[in-house]
């Protein structure tokens, strides 16, 4: 127990001597956290949270052109725009200002359009009515001009945008298309059958759109932010730099014959190990809290989201020793490889841009190609994440997170048997 007690204190006495490692380990990580989160902010924001300009030029002055327009303002996500500077939109204005960037989605509504549809609306009344024998001529055009609402994008803008709005635009059409057709047949019904005073009220929507959470308790949704993700992602990137003053002390005991001293001692070299990664994995618990503490006091400060956390804080506490286990033993492996403070320290700084990297810690797993997805799964910085998320986002408790936190545990055994077969080698 003392030899534990002791290999703790020294290794904290090297850290506080160490003032480039302390910032490395707790000031860089509360600094990257915040500028991600801040950098990442908009792209993770829901779409009702944007507010996108949308040029429009109205040549219909009808009820379409209304409809689109009224029904692009009350979903809040956008601001409608008929006049830049003073003058009036045109078609080649508006279609100007788009290509060159300056605005993202332009709408052009026809001459006429509003009066097509009427048209093709009474059109289908007189063919109903007179398949009932209902003698009915309402007025409709003799030629049907082939219309359309034309929509120019700036050349820049992604496919699933593209997508989202022509969707958006298509239902407004088919809502108003939908509507004078029901007020035509309303209307001729009143005038052949009903009385008055009788409003015949039609409604097609039978069946309606609801939203549930999968949660099965009452705790609220939580939203998948750049908080959410930044601050628990680079939180374990920043628990897994601890290999750097981890591979760096063992191989200065081992230049300077501390190791061979420690070993020399009676009584297991084991203990001096299990003080070192008690130590460490310490330090990576204290990391992970910190930066936790960021997102909850320090990030709302800057207008951004406030962290949200999961029900489960054993869970938590948990999962985060696990990855400070992986991390701790990745050190302990990296600083028995390697023979030089250089060669170890880049190695280690390297792997980590890359294990996080291919771990969904810059971007989440789920938008990376399926290939890179399967690799993804292979880092112990996946497995970390991915049991955080299912803490913070879906509510889960120790029964979902066992899975990854087995193969951090793994992985931490699979790395300190591998280092202890290469240090055996090197004393033989």
């Amino acid at each position: 127990m003392l030899r534990l007690l002791a290999t703790i204190r020294k290794e904290w006495l090297l850290l506080l001597r160490d003032k480039t490692g302390l910032i490395l380990l707790f000031i860089m990580p509360v600094v990257l956290i915040t500028v991600m989160a801040l950098i990442q902010d908009a792209p993770f924001k829901d779409y009702q949270e944007v507010k996108l300009d949308i040029l429009t030029v109205d040549n219909d002055h009808g009820r379409l052109g209304r409809y689109i327009r009224e029904g692009l303002q009350s979903g809040g996500q956008f601001n409608i725009i008929d006049s830049v500077k003073g003058a009036p939109l045109t078609q080649e204005s508006a279609k100007a200002l788009v290509n060159s960037g300056e605005y993202k989605l332009s709408i052009i509504i026809p001459g006429g359009a509003t009066g097509a549809i009427v048209s093709n609306a009474n059109r289908i009344v007189n063919d109903i009515s007179k398949r009932m024998g209902i003698p009915v001529v309402l007025p409709v055009k003799s030629k049907q001009d082939s219309l359309d609402v034309v929509i120019y994008f700036d050349p820049a803008a992604k496919k699933a945008f593209k997508s989202a709005i022509h969707q958006a635009i298509d239902n407004f059409l088919t809502q108003v298309e939908t509507n004078l057709l029901l007020e035509r047949i309303k209307q001729e019904l009143r005038n052949k059958n009903a009385p008055e005073t009788d409003s015949l009220p039609i409604q097609l929507k039978a069946v309606g759109l609801k939203e549930l959470s999968t949660a099965s308790t009452k705790h609220a949704d939580i939203i998948s932010n750049s908080v959410q993700h930044n601050v628990p992602a680079w939180s374990i990137f920043a628990m897994f730099f601890i290999v750097i003053p981890i591979a760096g002390n063992m191989i200065r005991e081992r230049e300077d014959g501390s190791l061979l001293r420690m070993k020399l001692i009676p009584g297991s070299y084991l203990q001096i190990l299990a003080g070192k990664m008690l130590f460490f994995v310490g330090v990576c618990v204290l990391q992970f809290y910190l930066m936790i503490l960021v997102g909850i006091f320090l990030l709302p400060l800057l207008d951004l989201p406030r962290l949200t956390l999961g029900q489960s804080h054993v869970a938590t506490w948990l999962v985060a020793s696990g990855i400070g286990l992986a991390a701790t033993a990745y050190g302990i492996l990296i600083g028995t490889i390697f023979k030089t403070p250089n060669q170890a320290l880049n190695f280690g700084a390297i792997s980590i841009v890359i294990l996080s990297a291919i771990g969904g810690i810059w971007i989440p797993l789920e938008v990376m190609p399926v290939k890179m997805q399967i690799i993804g799964h292979l880092s112990p910085l996946s497995w970390g994440l991915d049991a955080i998320n299912d803490i913070y986002l879906r509510n889960g408790g120790l029964a979902d997170i066992w899975v990854n936190a087995a193969w951090l545990i793994a992985s931490c055994a699979v790395m300190l048997g591998i280092a202890g077969w290469v240090e055996k080698r090197r004393m033989n």
